[in-house]
Formats: C-alpha cells, sequence, structure tokens
C-alpha cells in the first residue's frame, strides 16, 4: 500500500478510544489466576522474550561483555532456561556485543534514529542506523519524531520510519513510539498504526527514558492496532513493551493479554519481547521460589 491509501486509511479507521473501557478489560488481565505449572512455563517464555538492554552514557565494553556473558547464561543452576532474545545496546557498543554472542542465537539489537530524543536530521538518523547495521546488529530500534506527530505531521512520520526500514536491509525494524510523551491513547493508536503501515516489523512502547511508559493500557491500544492490521491484510506485527517492566508478575499479566489478543502464535521471541534491564533478575528469583521454596537474594545476581 502506497503512502497516500495508508495515510487516506489511517485517517479514515483509526479508531477513537474508550479510555474508560480500556482501563476495565486491562483491569481483568490483572486478576486472572495462573495455576503452578502455566506459571512456570510463562517464567521461562517470558525469559526468552527479553531484550536484555543497557542504554546508558557510561557503558563501556566491559559492561557490555558481561551483559552479554548473562544473556546466554541467565542462571548457571538451572541449566534448562532458555537465553534472552537479544541484547540492545547503543550502536558504538554493537561490534563488541555482536562479538560477545557470535556462537549464540541471540539477536543484536541496537538503538538508533538519535534515540532517545530523536531531534536529529533525517541524514545523521539515516548514518545512525547505517553505522548500527554495519557493525552487526540484526535489529535496530528506531525512535519516532514526537515532535512532528504532535504537530499533526504524519506524513513526515511516516516517511522518515519508511527511510530507516530501507536502510536496515535484513535487520527488522523496531519502531518506539515513546508513548509518556504522547499524551492520549487516541495518538498512542494513531501512531501505531503510522509505524504499521510504513513498515515497522515491531511497535515497541518506549525508550525506557521518558515515565509513563510501558503500562498495559499502551500495551493493549498496540495490541489492538496489532490485531486490527492483522485482520485486514494477514501480516503479522511484531509487539514489544519496554519500559517500567521490572517484576515477573508485570511479564506474565502482559502475556495474558497477548494470548487473549492476538493468540499463542504472538508467543514466542519472533513476535513478542520484554525490552528490560532488571525484568531478568525478578524472574529467575521467581524460578528459583517455585524450585527452592525460598527467594535468593538480589545480591546472587549481577546486575546487568
Amino acid at each position: 500500500m502506497n503512502k497516500s491509501l495508508a495515510l487516506e486509511k489511517i485517517r479514515a479507521f483509526s479508531p477513537q478510544i474508550d479510555k474508560v473501557g480500556v482501563e476495565e478489560r486491562v483491569a481483568r488481565f490483572q486478576t486472572r489466576s495462573i495455576k503452578n505449572e502455566s506459571k512456570m512455563q510463562g517464567l521461562k517464555l517470558a525469559l526468552s522474550m527479553i531484550d536484555l538492554t543497557t542504554l546508558e552514557g557510561k557503558d563501556t565494553p566491559g559492561k557490555v561483555k558481561q551483559m552479554c556473558y548473562k544473556a546466554a547464561h541467565l542462571h548457571d543452576a538451572y541449566p534448562d532456561l532458555p537465553t534472552v532474545a537479544a541484547v540492545c545496546v547503543y550502536p558504538s557498543m554493537v561490534r563488541i556485543a555482536a562479538q560477545a554472542l557470535k556462537e549464540t542465537q541471540i539477536q543484536i539489537a541496537s538503538v538508533s534514529t538519535a534515540f532517545p530524543s530523536g531531534q536529529a536530521p533525517l541524514d545523521v538518523k539515516i548514518r545512525d542506523t547505517e553505522f548500527a547495521v554495519a557493525e552487526g546488529a540484526t535489529e535496530i530500534d528506531m525512535v519516532i519524531s514526537r515532535g512532528k506527530f504532535l504537530s499533526g505531521e504524519y506524513s513526515y512520520v511516516f516517511d522518515e520510519i519508511a527511510k530507516i526500514k530501507e536502510c536496515c536491509g535484513k535487520a527488522r525494524l523496531k519502531v518506539i513510539l515513546e508513548t509518556g510523551e504522547l499524551a492520549t491513547l487516541d495518538n498512542v493508536r494513531k501512531a501505531s498504526d503510522i509505524a504499521i503501515y510504513a513498515g515497522a516489523d515491531f511497535i515497541k512502547t518506549s525508550t525506557g527514558k521518558i515515565q509513563p511508559a510501558a503500562t498495559m493500557q499502551v500495551t493493549y491500544v498496540m495490541l489492538q492496532a496489532i490485531k486490527d492490521y492483522f485482520d485486514s491484510t494477514g501480516k503479522m506485527i511484531g509487539m514489544k513493551p519496554a519500559g517500567g517492566i521490572s517484576t515477573a508478575k508485570l511479564a506474565l499479566h502482559n502475556l495474558v493479554m497477548v494470548n487473549e489478543i492476538l493468540g499463542p502464535t504472538w508467543l514466542t521471541n519472533e513476535w513478542f519481547r520484554f525490552g528490560a534491564s532488571s525484568l531478568a533478575n525478578d524472574v529467575l528469583m521467581q524460578i528459583g521460589k517455585s524450585q527452592t521454596g525460598i527467594y535468593q537474594s538480589a545480591d546472587y545476581f549481577t546486575i546487568d
């Protein structure tokens, strides 16, 4: 579908969101009871869906290497655990991560497009993305231009996403909406539709730098956008809530929601991810509790 038809379709059919209805539906997902056997399966599934992330100005090669080791060896006491889905780093750290994980199936994700603000000229964003891909990134997490979106320049946002998608080559593109800056659920839905029609392989809530980030309400709205697109086209789009998902309980609530809205086909790390730096530790503590009956101290786990 060309841009003009896509934008026309979005203007005509991108629905207004019933905020009260969304909150009531999300509340029901949070009250579902999960049997112990299903809980263990869910915890391991959540681990396999994590993009283990470090995106700080103080990142060093040593820190990235340590995180990559953890990504591949989550807890040596439990040999049947999966690895995480990916590590996510700045473009300057991609080569280090790719080298550290070359013997694994773990994906190398890199943020780009002047993450986290997105406040840079398009040619800078293009070079940022091309550099990350050339260094070995297999996934790109771009940010949209929220200022342009909030000014109503939807065509600009669409074109920027489409151009970055071209730069990705074989790398999959995750489009970060930064929902905490979009103000309304109506805007979250419209931005989701623009990203999807412009070529996103995944839509992602947040950078993790702005609060609120990955609330279940915004994730619900984004999942509905994915469902509507799939119902219309038959094409699957991935989802990545990121920022603020730090507990196993919240991760399981999200998985229940994904299953009920999109179905079990999306319950793999090919189509669903958690962007997180601390979630893995809480999930590991819950797995340890289920197997030993006691919680291990957080001191037994590395921070990254």
